[in-house]
């Protein structure tokens, strides 16, 4: 009896029947579609605007230290807010004062890091910026550091004698930087369209 060239068993391009103990042959499945590409970083945002800070932060210090006297008040708006040229020896806001070697050695291990969050994280535009602010201002002050063994201070705000800590550009870039990730911590769905 001739087999049937529909039947099970036999591969499906001939209609010749399969070999007794050999396997059938089996077509090929249907290609698998990818899906659509990884969101990859935003690293010209990133190291643009790091880039910006660092450099801003250098040019305004350069011009601060070639104009204005080290612990002479020079008043902008009243006693408000003054420029007084500091030397900072220790982290943000003049904390952990006389540490400007460790803290040197500190600075590098957090670029390290924030440019690894920004390789896990950056396909948002909204971390690329926190970030890039964040580096900016933390290689504007390590080149101080590096540069003088001190951080070039000079923004004074306050009242009378209530004073804040005397701070630069990079340390105001910081401080963004980390009022923008407490907002995404916070209202992560607020920056949820910045992602690509």
């Amino acid at each position: 009896m001739t087999p049937d060239p529909g039947s099970a068993g036999q591969p499906a391009s001939s209609g010749e029947p399969a070999a007794i103990g050999e396997p059938a042959a089996i077509e090929p499945s249907a290609p698998v579609r990818a899906g659509p590409p990884a969101a990859r970083p935003h690293w010209a945002v990133f190291i643009g605007l790091a880039a910006s800070v660092a450099i801003v932060d250098q040019v305004v210090k350069a011009w601060i230290v070639a104009n204005f006297e080290v612990s002479v008040a020079v008043n902008v708006i009243g006693d408000w807010a003054r420029i007084v040229l500091t030397h900072n020896n220790g982290a943000l806001f003049g904390l952990f004062r006389d540490q400007a070697i460790v803290f040197a050695a500190f600075s590098l291990l957090v670029i390290g890091l924030i440019v690894a969050f920004e390789r896990r994280a950056g396909s948002v535009l909204f971390i690329s910026i926190a970030l890039g602010l964040l580096l900016g201002g933390a290689v504007g002050n390590l080149v101080d550091r590096l540069r003088f063994g001190y951080v070039v201070d000079f923004v004074d705000l306050g009242i009378g004698s209530w004073r804040f800590y005397a701070f630069n550009v990079a340390d105001a870039a910081i401080s963004l930087s980390i009022l923008l990730l407490l907002i995404l911590a916070i209202r992560p769905q607020a920056v949820g369209a910045a992602r690509d």
